[in-house]
């Protein structure tokens, strides 16, 4: 054989093994891409993870109770035309004519008082002025906050209405109390339901959790896991637009169950677009979620704004879940805060709470004397 055809057959031997060996090296330090002890400690140190990224999101911490009411009266006593404040330059005039009583009702009407409360009020305001000097304006203002204290805290027999969550009203601390939200889009319910949360838990709630049961809405349980993100309350939801509400709501009492929660507020929907069949739904959500826990608490969100047109979707609420108490929205700086008085005498059950604003903790429960004296500007 020829001696350069033997070396040419080397050469090509050579190069297959090298072409293999690299591959091998290749191959094994993807396998295990460790760096030499001597750059260990470098990578460690890039790789290590900064102690404040560590640390839990920080979360907001809610406002407690007894500035929540303030800030109510504060707004009422400020707006533009608290209907209480109407009133009362109509009473101090003299010699009241029968105009004059005519325009007290009507100012009782446009403030959606209600017409057969409204006549009632009249009346008896009637009676008291006949004794009282018109020109003695503290006793005029005492008159008139006497008789709209008894009109907000009274229902139409007379009797006083119970404001007091089931929750406060049997506190067992090793049962989770179940609240059920309802109203129609756009009451800001959903809102509401983050609200609440953030009120019971600055009120010394230590465990809340979630059901986002709203599912036909477009981002609802997005809003509320916002929400409550902020304050660190787990939401039960489904991934799955236009899923079953029931069946979210039945999780939600599973979890708020084996977390052994204090509260669990179920968010409804509310499209009034087919009334029986929104109302069957809230009617299956409710028997669902009692299957695991008993629902002590249905309140209804209302837009204070809507005045007397919110009457007929209240009541059709009322009448379909059974519903225990009001939440009255966007009651802030509102001529129209006679809503209070009409639903409640309407329904049957008391304002429990009102929103102030738009703020995360513009939410309060409702007290009748600084209602009143908001709206009367003291």
């Amino acid at each position: 054989m020829d001696i350069h055809v033997v070396w040419a057959l080397v050469a090509a031997l050579v190069l297959i093994v090298g072409i293999a060996l690299v591959a091998w090296a290749l191959v094994q330090r993807k396998k295990s891409p460790t760096l030499p002890p001597a750059h260990q400690p470098q990578l460690a140190e890039e790789l290590a993870i900064p102690e404040e990224e560590k640390k839990e999101p920080e979360r907001d911490v809610p406002e407690d109770g007894s500035t929540r009411m303030r800030r109510l009266r504060s707004r009422l006593a400020h707006s533009a035309n608290p209907f209480g404040k109407a009133l009362f330059s109509i009473l101090t005039r003299d010699n009241l004519s029968e105009a004059d009583w005519e325009e007290v009702e009507d100012t009782l009407l446009l403030a959606d008082v209600g017409a057969e409360t409204s006549q009632q009020i009249v009346e008896q305001l009637r009676k008291d002025a006949r004794v009282e000097d018109a020109q003695n304006s503290l006793a005029i203002r005492e008159m008139l906050r006497t008789q709209l204290l008894q009109a907000v805290q009274t229902d139409a027999h007379g009797q006083a209405y119970d404001r007091e969550l089931e929750l406060h009203a049997q506190p067992d601390a090793s049962a989770t109390h179940v609240i059920m939200m309802v109203g129609v889009n756009g009451s800001g319910k959903t809102t509401t339901t983050g609200k609440l949360a953030r009120l019971l838990l600055g009120e010394g709630m230590e465990s809340i959790v979630l059901g986002a049961a709203d599912t036909f809405r477009a981002a609802a349980a997005d809003q509320l896991q916002t929400w409550a993100d902020r304050v660190g309350v787990p939401v039960v939801r489904s991934e799955k637009e236009g899923a079953d509400p029931a069946s979210v709501a039945f999780e939600a009492a599973e979890r708020a169950e084996a977390d052994a929660a204090n509260v669990l507020i179920i968010d409804t929907a509310g499209r009034l677009q087919n009334k029986a069949n929104l109302m069957d739904e809230l009617g299956k959500i409710r028997r669902v979620t009692e299957k695991k826990l008993p629902v002590g608490e249905v309140l209804l969100v209302l837009d204070a704004t809507t005045g007397q047109n919110g009457m007929v979707q209240a009541k059709v609420f009322a009448q379909a879940i059974g519903i225990t108490g009001i939440v009255l929205t966007k009651l802030d700086g509102s001529a129209k805060g006679g809503i209070v008085i009409s639903v409640q005498r309407e329904l049957g059950v008391p304002v429990k709470f009102v929103g102030l604003g738009e703020g995360p903790d513009d939410l309060a429960r409702f007290d009748a004397e600084g209602f009143v004296d908001g709206i009367l500007g003291d």
